[in-house]
């Protein structure tokens, strides 16, 4: 029985062809990740610089004005952030003046992730860093480009096989492997069975 054919008996359905022409496959469709990868790598290095680069976000000072403004925008009508866990949160890092250390955390995150997306290394874990900010500052009541962001991030989690393949990990990838399969580096030569000819 075929591999294909023994799945379906378990009850595990077959890839549909599109997935797995967007998301294991080469070729042309790697052109599309690319300038996905770019685009959004761009934007994120751009946030991240002018952040960097300004010293009342870097000091903090910014950074808790947004928290301030989200903390109490809550339970008004209309409010954009919705859960009191959230809030709770956010107050809590407010409440600690964590915003001396997280601010900077930010914004080399968001440089980081971006340089990560553009040369096309580590493209799933950059995605994913980079969603996982959107998402943050989605529930902080920051609408703006962050749902179109977390959009394209998303997509390039889901392609994190071939995204990258016309960039770094295409060659770095098949060296280091995965955590359920390990790549050249880490790959182990079993040792050869030796039998030892009993004596004459």
């Amino acid at each position: 029985m075929s591999r294909t054919n023994s799945l379906l008996a378990q009850g595990v359905v077959q890839d549909h062809p599109l997935e797995v022409a967007l998301f294991d496959r080469t070729g042309p469709i790697t052109l599309l990740w690319l300038v996905i990868r770019l685009w959004l790598g761009v934007q994120w290095i751009t946030a991240g610089w002018e952040k960097i680069t300004n010293p009342g976000w870097m000091n903090g000072q910014a950074l808790a004005g947004f928290w301030q403004g989200s903390i109490s925008s809550y339970g008004k009508p209309h409010s954009n952030v919705a859960y009191d866990w959230y809030v709770g949160f956010l107050q809590g890092l407010s409440g600690g003046h964590a915003e001396s250390w997280f601010a900077p955390l930010v914004a080399y995150g968001e440089l980081l992730a971006g340089i990560a997306l553009v040369i096309g290394l580590f493209t799933g874990i950059a995605a994913l860093a980079a969603a996982f900010l959107n998402f943050n500052f989605m529930l902080a009541g920051s609408s703006g480009v962050n749902p179109v962001y977390f959009m394209l991030a998303i997509l390039l989690v889901m392609a994190w096989k071939n995204a990258g393949w016309i960039g770094l990990d295409r060659f770095v990838l098949p060296k280091l492997g995965t955590p359920w399969h390990s790549g050249e580096v880490f790959h182990r030569t079993p040792p050869l069975n030796r039998t030892i000819a009993p004596e004459a």
